[in-house]
């Protein structure tokens, strides 16, 4: 148990200085190079997340547009088309405005965008 408590502490002090400067240590990513800390990181993703909801989005009201036509009066084909609109530009909202969100967060606690 005690050399389990020295280990810890040893590894702990080894590692601080590594958790402190975490925004600094350089990533190498084989993906694209140009990406080397983990804000840039994250701030890709959300733009990809970001660029596919705005892809998808219309993709998914013509989709509805074409449930509602081939309805034909059915109420429950017409309610499914009426749910697939509502929760496209829900989750359009969402995605929307949660890379708002992510920006402000940023700019709050000052990570300076490359």
């Amino acid at each position: 148990m005690k050399n389990r408590i020295i280990s810890l502490l040893i590894l702990s002090v080894i590692l601080a200085p590594a958790l402190v400067f975490a925004e600094t240590i350089e990533i190498e990513n084989p993906l694209d190079p140009n990406i080397k800390t983990l804000p840039q990181l994250i701030d890709k993703v959300i733009d990809f997340v970001f660029l596919m909801a705005w892809l998808i989005t219309p993709i998914m009201i013509l989709v509805a547009g074409f449930f509602f036509i081939t309805a034909q009066g059915e109420p429950e084909k017409i309610l499914k088309a009426k749910k697939i609109v509502l929760w496209s530009l829900i989750g359009l909202l969402v995605i929307t405005s949660a890379k708002g969100l992510t920006a402000l967060f940023a700019e709050i606690i000052g990570i300076k965008k490359p």
